[in-house]
């Protein structure tokens, strides 16, 4: 089956951002360029209450006016996705000629279920249409998203910036070793110079385990550099991929066990929020 690198498009300010960085993936990975608009039905449940004195009549007439103005807005709400979609395909056609534009109806989750298989990369800005941009709010869709989505996630905001130089945040956690896996087996990054950072002490044994996963990378023809350094998560993070001008993180994300869905997942919904450069995150 074809794989395809899909990025979400919903017109918001960060359209142009998770389109470039869709682009970009796309060209690296060799795969097809999908620009996805996933429309809400505007057809909800009607909660009027027409059991009033109201004649029959009456009450036909006023369904038949919701049931045309509920196609209206439905008509408007594909009109104005087609116009997202084009502006998308306009705006990365420097880098990929032919995107594919599709346009789906339902939830935003559900509708991504559906085409999973066909996913290889998922491109999401970290806030939606309904976010103003600033701040470090997460927009309500995209924690949904990463903890239904199987296949890689990257969640970007700024503007955009071509990678030059990646850090994997591990913690010897099968995500972990699953995102030094991709790293290593893809074209993606190929020939970035990769920073393998783990927070915790400096020990024996997590200079092994991070040794052994730089050993993997490094099998592969990357040049990496290991780190053991010590802080909270999510602030040691923020602050070396500052320091060392680091251009994307990678890193796994949710745990299944209770513990480990309450710690690791609070990791990552901080580190989404306050990260100033995108996260690459794998399940």
């Amino acid at each position: 089956m074809t794989t395809h690198t899909v990025a979400c498009i919903d017109g918001s300010s960060l359209s142009d951002v998770v389109s470039d960085y869709a682009a970009w993936s796309a060209k690296r990975l060799n795969n097809s360029l999908v620009l996805l608009n996933v429309l809400d039905d505007p057809r909800g449940v009607d909660e009027s209450d027409f059991s009033g004195n109201i004649g029959m009549d009456e009450r036909q007439r006023l369904l038949s006016e919701l049931a045309e103005l509920e196609e209206k807005r439905a008509k408007l709400s594909r009109q104005q996705g087609h116009t997202f979609l084009e502006a998308a395909k306009t705006h990365v056609e420097k880098t990929i000629a032919e995107p594919l534009l599709r346009q789906r109806h339902g939830d935003l989750v559900d509708a991504l279920l559906e085409i999973e298989d066909e996913i290889r990369l998922l491109v999401i800005g970290k806030q939606g249409k309904r976010g103003n941009g600033v701040g470090q709010k997460i927009g309500h869709q995209v924690e949904r998203v990463i903890r239904a989505m199987t296949k890689p996630v990257w969640v970007v905001s700024g503007e955009f910036k071509a990678p030059e130089k990646i850090m994997i945040a591990y913690d010897h956690s099968a995500t972990a070793k699953k995102a030094v896996d991709m790293v290593a087996g893809s074209p993606l990054f190929r020939e970035l110079p990769v920073d393998l950072v783990m927070v915790d002490n400096d020990s024996i044994e997590h200079q092994s385990q991070v040794n052994e996963a730089a050993e993997k990378l490094k099998s592969e023809g990357f040049s990496v550099t290991t780190h053991i350094i010590q802080g909270e998560v999510e602030s040691a993070i923020n602050s070396f991929a500052e320091t060392n001008q680091i251009d994307a993180i990678i890193m796994g994300a949710y745990g299944h066990s209770r513990i480990r869905e309450f710690l690791v997942g609070s990791h990552t919904n901080a580190l989404i929020g306050s990260a100033k450069v995108p996260l690459l995150l794998l399940r």
